[in-house]
């Protein structure tokens, strides 16, 4: 008859030596169990903060001045819109856009202008220069002839 053994440990099951273990390993299980220790010192102090701050009342004061920034946000948006509306609703924003189309229309009349009279300077100034120096010339004659 085979007696078996209740207990999960069974004591031929049971290693009699830890495995050998290279370099390489012991290192990566150190640097777990590490990781692991800073896991629980950080949650710790995780868990101090969080108490400390909601005993000094700093959220309910953050919470307080972040309501405030947003309620002023609203009431500025709520302006601004108003004042849009105004603003369309007198026609300023139409007649300031009709103003920009005028001085645009103007401009290009101007700038067509300028265009039209530096055609005709260039093409003048040829002529207009030679009239000058034939009338230099009739002028030089005229001066050596009375004296």
């Amino acid at each position: 008859m085979i007696i078996m053994s209740s207990s999960i440990y069974d004591s031929d099951l049971k290693p009699k030596t830890a495995p050998p273990v290279d370099h390489s390993t012991q290192k990566t299980i150190q640097t777990i169990k590490d990781v692991a220790i800073n896991i629980r010192e950080a949650s710790s102090r995780m868990r101090d903060v969080v108490r400390a701050l909601r005993e000094s009342g700093v959220i309910d004061e953050l919470t307080a001045a972040i309501q405030e920034a947003m309620i002023a946000v609203r009431d500025t948006t709520r302006e601004i819109n108003e004042t849009a509306k105004e603003l369309k609703e007198r026609g300023v924003i139409k007649d300031t856009a009709t103003a920009v189309e005028k001085t645009v229309a103007t401009a290009r009349e101007i700038r067509e202008s300028v265009i039209d009279t530096a055609q005709q300077v260039s093409e003048s100034a040829p002529l207009t220069g030679e009239t000058i120096r034939n009338a230099a010339t009739r002028a030089k004659t005229r001066t050596k002839k009375s004296t």
